[in-house]
């Protein structure tokens, strides 16, 4: 093929085809490749999906419920770890104590 002889339209056309092309190969290969990787995993007595998590064993850590709330807001909540919210230290710092928002 002669590119010189292509006008610019035909060019952008023959552009867009190559790109299109190269996505299917490209969608194609990798979906032949989970497969070939998913069979591996299953004579080994494996999903591909356990072998792919990261977890360890480990299970996931469940949110922790609030121990402190602003009696001005009962919204704001704090569980006692990390650091303490503004409404928290503002308080503390004018002499109340963290048991005066426990919940």
């Amino acid at each position: 093929m002669d590119l010189e002889k292509l006008s610019l339209d035909e060019l952008k056309a023959l552009q867009n085809e190559v790109a299109v092309a190269i996505f299917n190969f490209e969608k194609k290969r990798k979906a032949e490749t989970l497969a070939e990787l998913e069979a591996l995993a299953h004579t080994k007595g494996f999903s591909l999906k356990e072998l792919l998590d990261n977890s360890n064993g480990k299970s996931n850590k469940k949110p922790v419920a609030p121990k402190y709330a602003d009696p001005a807001n009962p919204e704001n909540t704090w569980t006692g770890r990390g650091r303490k919210p503004k409404w928290l230290v503002t308080a503390l710092e004018s002499g109340c104590t963290a048991e005066d928002f426990a919940i």
